[in-house]
């Protein structure tokens, strides 16, 4: 039988030899031994679905992506529980103990879940798990509140599923008013940091929040008001961290975080991080809805990351950076709280690629919120790619299967709302070019100064600002800031700062335009920023045309209506 490498994987987390504790997720290479492998008789795969009727796990890993899996066949996955109570008699339900449910945590042979007042044994479960393992963070205790950080859980079909797995409810002596109690339920977000009340939250949990605009001015943004983008809790970092790194043979080698410190040679890189979703609010009010947090224009920030190059590491381990083998494709990062993502192995490879497992951030201990205490940082690449609380490495001949991978981080057409194939659209990895306004502020003698950011993937360096002051129909160029990247970066991986002035005389010009063409209408003018990179790519002007429903890489010109009247007030009283 030969199979697509996606579906493969689907297959085997669906798979499972009869009454063997669950397997972690095999390397394709692995993959295509077990298919090849002389296996138990087989059974029906749509026995796994049979207690509820129609195929809801199907469906569900459908809608992740993976394809509708049809014609496959699978050892038993129901496990003794699970057949022992899926038709009995409510009255003859089993119930347990709270107690007794904590003890089947994570670390448990049976992992146990609460939904409600219901139990669930998801040790069949786990390997089919879009999430991969994040689910045994819930074992022993309620699942509820990990599934309300993500929408696809609210749905019937999901619910279906889990119960395939029911043994039983809590004993009603544990409940109070017919629930768990709320101080038996787990606060994933417990851990988490006390952040920096000048960020711009978005949520609070998890922690999404951006950078003020007054700290978008500066090369370096400082770690306390860096932007924060979090996709699930911040984890607790393990005792005595290692980095697991799986070659393409399946063999796996840890390396202990002192040693990544110690053994390696430490690079220093200065790079820019930037949300692709940054600027989606512009998106929104230019056009029509758009899913996803509506970041302004601070979902960005440029930092000095410290640590040994990926292609260092990976040298270590015997794997031949020089000359790969070809089912050698992607490198795939996996975070401690289970995010996954994945990039090119010829980014990963490149000794201009600048790939680096950093530790620290601007001269100190990456802070929680951004990764401590290891974070692999991709340079020019969105910054979904630079995955946080590092755990493990691998090298893959697909990209990683993970929700953030497969079924985030893409862009589509106009007109693709709810037609988006997922499976046909290209992850996103460099960025593409992007500028901002970030302040408008009143000089002394008069006018104003403009400043911003200016920003391009790929190693790309901004090498023209252009501003306008009337909407479009002319244009200045801006004055480009001439930082200095400190470390040993081989591209231009930062952003560039710019500033522009506004003389008094133009707003003049514009209040007396105004009045002779609108009468007693408020004088307004529009302020519009556009960067060109050095491989002459630049901003679109509108964003109509690149309008996607997820509001990906909303990087069209930035508009900004200001008003004379204030402008005129606030360079009178040399406001901020």
């Amino acid at each position: 039988m030969s199979l697509p490498n996606t579906t493969r994987r689907a297959f085997l987390r669906l798979c499972r030899v009869k009454n063997s504790p669950p397997a972690p997720l095999r390397t394709s290479v692995q993959c295509r031994r077990y298919m090849n492998s002389s296996r138990p008789s087989p059974t029906p795969i749509s026995r796994i679905c049979q207690a509820r009727g129609a195929l809801p796990l199907f469906l569900f890993l459908g809608s992740l992506g993976w394809g509708l899996v049809t014609n496959l066949e699978a050892e038993e996955a129901v496990s003794p529980n699970q057949n022992a109570s899926s038709n009995v008699n409510e009255k003859n339900e089993k119930s347990f103990r709270l107690p007794e449910i904590k003890e089947h945590g994570p670390k448990s042979e049976r992992p146990w879940v609460i939904r409600g007042d219901r139990v669930y044994d998801i040790t069949d479960w786990i390997a089919g798990h879009p999430g991969g393992e994040v689910i045994l963070r819930a074992a022993g205790g309620s699942v509820e509140p990990y599934w309300k950080i993500f929408n696809i859980h609210q749905k019937q079909e999901v619910y279906d599923i889990l119960e395939m797995y029911f043994i039983g409810t809590v004993d009603p002596q544990d409940l109070v008013n017919g629930s768990v109690p709320s101080d038996a339920i787990e606060d994933p977000f417990i851990n988490d940091p006390v952040r920096d009340p000048r960020l711009h939250q978005h949520t609070s949990r998890p922690c999404n929040a951006e950078t003020p605009a007054s700290h978008l001015s500066t090369f370096i943004t400082p770690n306390h008001v860096f932007y924060v983008r979090n996709h699930m809790w911040v984890p607790s970092p393990p005792p005595n961290t290692t980095l697991t790194i799986e070659l393409p043979s399946g063999d796996e080698i840890s390396i202990p975080l002192d040693d990544l410190k110690t053994k390696f040679p430490q690079h220093t890189i200065t790079s820019t991080l930037q949300c692709s979703g940054n600027r989606r609010s512009h998106m929104t009010k230019a056009c029509t809805h758009t899913s996803g947090l509506q970041w302004k224009a601070g979902a960005i920030g440029t930092a000095t990351w410290t640590g040994p190059f990926l292609r260092d590491v990976l040298a270590s381990t015997g794997f031949p950076i020089a000359n790969p083998p070809q089912d050698a494709k992607h490198v795939q990062f996996v975070g401690h709280e289970a995010y996954g993502a994945s990039i090119p192995i010829d980014k990963a490879l490149s000794f201009s690629g600048d790939v680096i497992l950093a530790h620290t951030m601007n001269s100190a201990p990456i802070p929680p919120d951004h990764g401590y205490p290891l974070r692999v940082v991709v340079p020019g690449h969105v910054a979904a790619r630079s995955v946080k609380w590092l755990s493990k490495i691998a090298i893959s001949d697909e990209e990683s299967t993970s929700q953030w991978q497969r079924r985030d981080y893409k862009s589509f057409g106009p007109n693709e709302r709810g037609l988006e194939d997922w499976s046909k659209a290209k992850s996103i990895q460099e960025m593409p070019v992007n500028s901002a306004v970030t302040s408008v502020v009143p000089l002394p003698g008069g006018g104003f100064v403009v400043k911003g950011w200016a920003y391009s993937g790929g190693g790309r360096e901004i090498v023209r600002v252009d501003v306008s002051t009337n909407g479009g129909r002319s244009w200045d160029q801006a004055v480009l800031k001439e930082e200095q990247e400190l470390g040993s970066s081989s591209k231009h991986w930062a952003w560039k700062q710019w500033r522009y002035t506004i003389p008094s005389y133009t707003i003049s010009d514009a209040k007396s335009k105004s009045e002779n063409l609108e009468g007693k209408k408020k004088a307004k003018m529009t302020l519009v920023v556009k960067a060109t990179d050095e491989a002459y790519n630049t901003q679109p002007e509108k964003f109509e045309p690149i309008y996607n429903v997820r509001g990906n890489l909303a990087v069209a010109w930035h508009r900004v209506p200001l008003s004379v009247e204030k402008l005129e007030r606030r360079e009178r009283k040399g406001e901020n």
